[in-house]
């Protein structure tokens, strides 16, 4: 899942064969043969349990604990690295997953370790203090110079970074370097320039018009009211019509948020293009840190420095909040079928909020959010894919196919530059209902997929013709929450930022932007709070 600017063109309207999710079902005749891999994805049956109430009750037992987080995502996981970073030790975090990591989860096969979902993370804001403390922390923040960071160079994307198939040949960069028209042309500088703008805006509360975190951004009515219409209507008010542009732009919406323009919210879709201010020396602002698993690195350390703390395929239900101000969790255990009551004086609820609204009913404000459904494949190729023109790069995206193209997971190794690799290729299933789109996900056999994603990846590299050896297939039912025109003001939504101890909530779904600095900084919020709550010194990172 591509969850993070700079993967940001899809230059043509045509849906090529991947765009109708009925494609698979007509190629069910073509005589290619079977190809190994698996069909996997979240856990859903575990999620039913509790989205039918058939999670049995707690056995009487009562387990005490300072702080418990539910949910072992990007923000669960930021939470527990806060607490353990400000030396709170009496926190556990229970996950209903068999491992942690969320939509930045990995895999990994004999070739190489491969991303299920977001791969990579742009190089932060400076506001995003949190963030970088932890990169540093990491060691991905390796000095500073002139008073600004210094990033490890083998944690950046190496060159060459994007390429663009385009009229059959392959070009360096996102946009079409030729063969369009003048007027093509000046729509997209013109647009360009006004996101240059955008960049730069300061509203009238002092405030960058946009930030990452968001949480940052400013609060000038005049910018919110951006939130009131969709990009695709601010688009064609503000005379961005050429097909060109406007495919491009499809793409950016459908990478950043699953979603198609006119479902996308005209301030999220300006966000995309303006927040990112990225902080670093040598130049290495605009750049995006990278690894083989994608962000499941990032969830890995993070696992590691709470090691002891997780716990693993538990799911929570049934919270209340008791007269003393502690609050009652009943928490599940998948492995053995039984529920126990556990007793926090705070818990935060790191999970997206139609798990929340379930959980704590009682706490949580219901409806408002719609959540964009994503199909993950990693491809094992016993060589690299060449085609004409350009390089093979990082990102390698096609103007005819509907998906987003694929990355290469050993791009960043140095491995040989020849033989075999890993391409994780990306599909949002943007154009059926989220509902829709589900149902195709829970029905469609392994099979199916495999003739879409080879087909498409073929359509891409012919070369490739014979190198298949294996396709493994991850679906995301509810991949990330989508913008909609009036996020900003969505009830759920400012009801969560509002929520005070003993319950906070943390997620991505706060931000209504899926991206892995939205999830980090949600949860390092939640931690502090809770950490106020307990009068545990600490040094705030927000």
């Amino acid at each position: 899942m591509k969850a993070e600017p700079t993967r940001r063109a899809m230059l043509s309207g045509s849906i090529g064969l991947a765009g109708a999710l009925t494609a698979p079902l007509a190629l069910a005749g073509c005589s290619e043969p079977s190809i190994p891999g698996t069909l996997g994805g979240a856990d859903w049956r575990r999620g039913h349990l509790l989205r039918d109430g058939h999670l049995p009750a707690p056995d009487g037992s009562v387990e005490d604990r300072g702080i418990v987080i539910a949910g072992g995502g990007v923000a669960g996981l930021a939470a527990a690295w806060r607490l353990k970073a400000a030396g709170y030790d009496d926190f556990t975090l229970f996950e209903m997953e068999d491992h942690i990591g969320g939509n930045a989860r990995q895999g990994r096969n004999a070739v190489s370790a491969y991303p299920l979902g977001a791969h990579y993370l742009p190089v932060p804001n400076r506001e995003a203090r949190a963030l970088r403390h932890m990169l540093e922390e990491f060691g991905m923040i390796v000095g500073e110079e002139d008073g600004a960071p210094v990033y490890d160079p083998f944690q950046l994307c190496a060159d060459l970074e994007e390429r663009l198939l385009w009229r059959g040949r392959w070009q360096e960069g996102l946009f079409p370097q030729g063969g369009i028209s003048e007027g093509d042309l000046a729509q997209y500088r013109r647009f360009d320039a006004e996101m240059a703008v955008y960049r730069t805006l300061l509203g009238s509360d002092g405030l960058h018009a946009f930030a990452s975190p968001m949480a940052y951004s400013s609060q000038d009515p005049a910018l919110l009211a951006l939130d009131r219409i969709s990009f695709a209507d601010w688009l064609t008010h503000n005379g961005y019509t050429a097909g060109v542009l406007r495919a491009y732009l499809r793409y950016c919406c459908r990478d950043d948020y699953g979603s198609e323009p006119e479902n996308v919210s005209a301030w999220a879709g300006l966000h995309y293009f303006s927040a990112r201010r990225g902080w670093a020396a040598r130049g290495d602002g605009s750049r995006e840190l990278t690894w083989p698993e994608g962000n499941g690195r990032l969830a890995r350390l993070m696992g590691q420095r709470i090691a002891g703390h997780v716990v693993p395929a538990h799911s929570a239900f049934n919270l209340a909040v008791r007269d003393d101000g502690t609050a009652d969790l009943a928490i599940h255990n998948h492995r053995t079928s039984r529920s126990r009551t556990v007793r926090a004086r705070a818990v935060i609820l790191a999970m997206p909020h139609f798990v929340a609204a379930r959980t704590a009913p009682a706490v949580a404000t219901r409806g408002g959010m719609t959540y964009a459904p994503w199909v993950v494949a990693n491809v094992t190729v016993d060589r690299h894919p060449g085609g004409k023109g350009s390089p093979l790069a990082w990102d390698n995206v096609s103007t005819a196919s509907d998906s987003l193209g694929y990355v290469v997971a050993t791009h960043q190794n140095g491995s040989d530059p020849t033989g075999p690799t890993v391409l994780t290729w990306y599909l949002p299933l943007s154009r059926e209902t989220p509902q829709a789109a589900r149902k195709i996900l829970m029905t469609r056999p392994l099979a199916d997929w495999q003739r879409q994603v080879r087909a498409d990846l073929l359509a891409m590299n012919p070369d490739l013709d014979g190198a298949i050896r294996a396709i493994d297939v991850w679906r995301w039912g509810h991949a990330m929450i989508s913008p909609r025109p009036g996020f900003l003001s969505a009830p759920a939504r400012l009801a969560a930022i509002a929520s005070r101890p003993p319950v906070l909530f943390a997620h991505s779904d706060m931000s209504g932007l899926s991206l892995f600095e939205e999830a980090h900084h949600r949860g390092v919020v939640a931690a502090e709070a809770a950490l106020a709550h307990l009068d545990h010194a600490f040094e705030s990172l927000i």
